[in-house]
């Protein structure tokens, strides 16, 4: 996207409002009920005016924009139930679906993904990078809006979760702390190419890993154990861990 207007460009608070308006639109429970009223009257007008900035020749009318998106919002907020459903069976610390909604980074990041991806669905360039950007510095959790994730899909913490632009994560995945999805070559002239990993089905990613690699399949079923550094396939089935020695001796009063 080159905008040689720049004054066009919508500032990242613009961006940000929005963000917040269409999370407490899928989930107004999360806000005092007069916010709850300004985030529905507002958020098409909102929307519609942070479209406008795009070069209608390339990306259509705002308006069609706006209510294609919004149209999309309900599909939406089914996915993230049940990301959020799955997360709170995957974590014997929650205690609830809402607090996996109102507390959980790892909810919020995805939440925010998912918005981003579907306008970068759409073509619209930026503006989802700013999204999931603005969820980036919140959370530390790096997920690019143009990777593929299948729902329900679980983050466990999070924080330096790094999941990149070509990345494909199948259903019922689960992510913990640390974990990267990232690609062996950060050359330019890479950019166009598959750079990042396809993780399948019921797949356990624990802490610490490193997944390197856009020809590298994580098969489904498979469990990755911490710390587990991979630039190559596994099978279906597989369980990849790091043998760690660790070493006890007593120490000398002396």
């Amino acid at each position: 996207m080159t905008i040689n207007d720049h004054s066009r460009l919508p500032s990242k608070r613009a961006i940000a409002t929005l963000t917040d308006n269409l999370v407490h639109k899928l989930f107004p429970h999360t806000v005092e009920s007069y916010y709850r009223f300004f985030a529905g009257t507002r958020l098409k007008l909102n929307m519609h005016d942070i479209l406008n900035s795009l070069d209608t020749r390339i990306y259509g009318s705002p308006g069609k924009l706006t209510r294609d998106f919004i149209d999309s919002l309900p599909e939406l907020k089914s996915q993230l139930e049940a990301d959020a459903a799955f997360i709170s069976e995957s974590d014997p610390a929650a205690s609830s679906i809402d607090e996996v909604i109102l507390t959980y980074p790892g909810f919020y990041a995805i939440l925010v993904y998912r918005l981003a991806n579907k306008l970068a669905g759409s073509g619209v360039p930026l503006i989802p990078r700013v999204m999931t950007e603005l969820a980036h510095s919140r959370t530390g959790i790096d997920i690019h809006p143009k990777a593929k994730i299948g729902s329900p899909f679980c983050i466990d913490h999070g924080t330096g979760i790094v999941i990149g632009e070509t990345a494909v994560i199948g259903r019922r995945v689960k992510l913990y702390q640390g974990v990267t999805l990232g690609a062996l070559s950060v050359e330019k002239n890479h950019a166009t190419t598959k750079r990042h990993p396809d993780v399948e089905d019921d797949v356990i990613i624990y802490a610490g890993s490193t997944i390197l690699g856009g020809c590298t399949i994580i098969g489904h079923d498979s469990i990755i154990g911490g710390n587990v550094w991979l630039t190559h396939s596994v099978p279906p089935f597989s369980l990849v861990y790091h043998e760690n020695i660790m070493k006890v001796r007593e120490r000398s009063n002396s």
